[in-house]
């Protein structure tokens, strides 16, 4: 370790699981870069809902990985654990973004080098932290795990979330065509601005019916769903046949009943569901390659860009959280750290 490292660190830290004000910012000791790892001076940290279910006691970090909130950062590498080569990316000093497999809400934070990925051209600390966990698990979902094809026709539940912009421009910018649903009536005008072939507020239409009418009753070939249990059976009856349905999160519950299976058979149909922080830093890392080769371009030439909306100072974490709990936002909520 460089020995002119601070020992200490300040860091989000909860006693115990619960609302916003259980997170205080605490003294902790600087981490140390294991083999493969680097250690990142944070910048800029990302605020996902992960975190959220993290906060409550509800997703608990995977074996190894730190204990403290924050999936996703931009800064500056200020050291690097043994096994890196000496020419190998990313070097110290190399400003990058990364996803992290935990303690990202910290002035330091250490990641698997494999995870890193340069700032794109043009991109601030800001922009670069709204990156990671949103591109990766997009990314690996629509292309690596539902292998989307130019042509086809996606549904994106949350369309407005950083997840749901990310994945419209994904899909429009590799041939998809994509349909979301959103909350609200300037979410649905902010979908369709960016990209979106059709945006259904689920308030106001029933879906079902909706994309039945935009597919000439086909469906669509891929669902990126957040939501569970409560739309499992009328995601199956939106799908085209040898669709695939991808669940990533259980926000409207983790449990279905009465969910007929002979639309899965008749229709050939794939229902799978992932969750990326427990998947294996080489995963992580593949994600990460394909990303800088695909992805990255399209960033630096600016015909995909993230949505950041609001950054909070590092020391108004519970504002941050509030404002993700409560809905309200279109795109990323960022936590800037480089005044703290």
């Amino acid at each position: 370790m460089n020995p002119t490292l601070p020992v200490m660190m300040q860091a989000v830290t909860t006693a115990e699981p619960g609302p916003p004000d259980v997170m205080t910012i605490s003294e902790v000791l600087l981490p140390t870069p294991a083999e493969g790892e680097v250690l990142v001076r944070v910048m800029a940290a990302g605020v996902n809902r992960p975190d959220i279910m993290q906060r409550k006691g509800l997703y608990p970090p995977p074996p190894g990985a730190s204990p403290l909130l924050g999936l996703e950062i931009a800064g500056e590498v200020v050291a690097r654990g043994p096994g890196i080569a000496d020419d190998a990316f990313p070097a110290i000093g190399a400003r990058i973004c990364a996803l992290s497999n935990g303690g990202g809400y910290a002035q330091y934070c250490v990641v698997p080098a494999g995870q890193c990925l340069p700032w794109p051209a043009g991109f601030d600390a800001i922009h670069a932290a709204a990156l990671p966990e949103t591109f990766f698990t997009v990314w690996s979902n629509l292309f690596m795990t539902a292998h989307l094809r130019a042509g086809e026709r996606v549904l994106v539940h949350g369309g407005s979330s950083g997840i749901g912009t990310v994945a419209i421009q994904l899909v429009r910018q590799m041939g998809g065509i994509p349909y979301v649903t959103a909350g609200t009536a300037e979410k649905c005008e902010l979908c369709t601005t960016i990209g979106a072939e059709a945006a259904i507020n689920y308030h106001e239409e029933d879906f079902v019916a909706r994309i039945a009418e935009l597919t000439d009753g086909r469906g669509v070939d891929i669902i990126l769903d957040m939501i569970g249990g409560a739309y499992l059976e009328r995601n199956l009856r939106c799908l085209a046949p040898e669709g695939r349905l991808v669940i990533i999160a259980l926000q409207g519950g983790a449990r279905a009943e009465n969910i007929g299976l002979a639309r899965i058979m008749t229709r050939r149909l794939v229902v799978t569901g992932t969750t990326l922080r427990p998947r294996s830093n080489a995963y992580k890392a593949e994600i990460a390659r394909q990303l800088h080769q695909q992805v990255w371009p399209l960033l630096e030439k600016k015909t995909v860009r993230p949505l950041i909306h609001a950054t909070f100072p590092f020391a108004q974490v519970v504002d941050a959280h509030k404002l993700m709990e409560n809905g309200a936002h279109s795109g990323k909520i960022i936590l800037n750290l480089q005044t703290a």
